[in-house]
């Protein structure tokens, strides 16, 4: 589908912030890394960026545990899509929702 569509502009990968990357996520960045057209942009989005510190009364704007991002940097890396760009999101706190949009605008125009 990624290499045949020709409307597809931008390629949203979502990982869940709580835990990194797990083997699907992966396999997902080999295929991206070997296999995605010119002019599609790669962007990986880590949802649930609220949800990664424990106990009732955590508050969190947004930060993700340093282990889980190197290892999504470490796994990006591995699988050639080392300078795609990284977004942290939350659907309760609206995190990241500007930039999703700006990346859907952008796509739109062309």
């Amino acid at each position: 589908y990624i290499s045949t569509r020709k409307s597809l502009k931008v390629v949203f990968h979502l990982v869940d912030a709580r835990h990194g990357p797990i083997d699907e996520d992966m396999r997902i960045m080999k295929q991206i890394g070997t296999s995605l057209p010119r002019g599609i942009s790669y962007v990986v989005v880590l949802t649930k960026a609220d949800k990664n510190v424990k106990g009732p009364n955590s508050k969190n704007s947004g930060k993700v545990s340093r282990d889980v991002m190197g290892k999504l940097r470490d796994t990006m890396r591995q699988n050639k899509v080392g300078n795609a760009p990284v977004i942290l999101t939350s659907s309760e706190t609206k995190l990241g929702r500007d930039d999703i949009w700006r990346y859907l605008r952008s796509a739109a125009e062309f």
